[in-house]
């Protein structure tokens, strides 16, 4: 019999966070002005309709029975706060598909958010890590790449006006990449979610430049503690001293030279141990960064040899998030790191039709109809 594991709420992965409040409310009542005005923008009927829907939603009553399937999460609304007005229903109609399609199994052309990987390469060994599997590391084994800007501008042309949301980050440290000054550059002024996630090992003054330049909406520093030995422990082969130091200037670029930013600063460390302590974090990086926080932990490092999770409802992934590694090469999912669930490259078909493609939309029946289990790696996958 399949034991069923404890399931991870990929929606609700941020388990603690700590940020300012101020204004808060100030992005709803500018929400219920702009709903009130009916603003039109260039978006399709369709596109209007998930908008209007959208703004119902976030401003019913708080005291309404109906359960809703769309509301602001914390770190959201802190990106909220930064937009312009006449950009508020762009960024609604992303965010109310990332987080009501997963729920209605709806798909449209493109996916919500894309997740493009500027190279699979990671200096780091941290313990939760699949950079721990040497079979995957090994470069004979061919999943080893830095992306060329060639296939990166060809990826952001497809892209842009069409998902708003792009996470630079996958399976490895995207700093390390050659070409990331270029590939910031070229993203300037095309999405509204632009997010980055870094260990900070590489952020010099040069790539600190480049980030702020680029309009990045989130640079998530990756760090799950606030002294040593802890951090090394958990971050292999990374070197406390050089991160806070790397982050220390990048704070200070961004507020003498970049004083009207709208970058978001967060330290996000994954809760892996009972040791880690978010009041410490806050205490320790708080003044040099907008929010702290700690994800929950998922056990990435080897998916392959876990056992059967006997997790049935499907992967909110699978309607929310679409991987571009490297090469090319589309997958599914991260938690599946050696690409067995690929659906194609986008070197030989164009992400629309990948996001809508015959591999894509078995896997997502299969998910469906609680056939999970029929499919490896997902029946020892715990996603929801």
């Amino acid at each position: 019999m399949e034991q069923q594991s404890p399931l991870y709420d990929k929606a609700n992965s941020i388990l603690q966070i700590r940020r300012s409040r101020a204004e808060d409310q100030a992005v709803f009542d500018r929400i219920a002005k702009f709903a009130a005005e009916q603003i039109e923008s260039s978006q399709s009927d369709y596109g209007n309709r998930i908008i209007r829907q959208a703004c119902v939603e976030l401003l019913e009553p708080k005291d309404s029975e109906r359960a809703r399937s769309f509301f602001l999460r914390e770190h959201v609304i802190e990106e909220m706060k930064r937009l312009a007005d006449e950009e508020l229903g762009r960024y609604l109609f992303y965010r109310y598909r990332y987080d009501v399609f997963p729920q209605t199994k709806e798909l449209d052309d493109y996916p919500p958010c894309l997740q493009i990987e500027p190279t699979s390469i990671c200096n780091y060994r941290c313990v939760f890590c699949f950079q721990t599997d040497s079979d995957f590391t090994r470069p004979a084994n061919g999943h080893m790449g830095m992306m060329t800007f060639e296939l990166f501008r060809e990826i952001v042309d497809q892209a842009a006006g069409q998902c708003e949301a792009i996470t630079l980050a996958s399976r490895g440290e995207p700093l390390i990449c050659k070409d990331i000054e270029r590939m910031l550059s070229y993203t300037a002024g095309k999405f509204l979610a632009m997010k980055i996630n870094t260990h900070a090992g590489f952020l010099d003054e040069r790539k600190a430049h480049a980030i702020l330049a680029a309009g990045v909406s989130t640079i998530v520093f990756s760090a799950d503690a606030a002294s040593e030995p802890l951090y090394s422990q958990l971050r292999v082969n990374g070197n406390l001293n050089r991160v806070v130091a790397n982050i220390e200037r990048f704070q200070k670029i961004r507020t003498t030279q970049y004083p009207g930013s709208r970058t978001i600063a967060r330290v996000s460390g994954v809760r892996y141990r009972e040791d880690q302590n978010l009041d410490a974090m806050e205490r320790f990086w708080g003044n040099l960064v907008d929010q702290v926080a700690f994800v929950d932990y998922n056990p990435w490092e080897n998916t392959y040899e876990r056992p059967f999770s006997g997790t049935e409802p499907p992967c909110s992934d699978l309607w929310r998030r679409m991987f571009v590694w490297w090469d090319g090469r589309v997958n599914p999912c991260d938690v599946d790191y050696k690409s067995l669930l690929a659906v194609g490259r986008v070197t030989e078909s164009s992400l629309s039709t990948l996001w809508r493609s015959e591999p894509y939309n078995r896997l997502r029946e299969m998910h469906l109809s609680r056939q999970r289990s029929q499919v490896f790696p997902c029946q020892r996958c715990t996603v929801t």
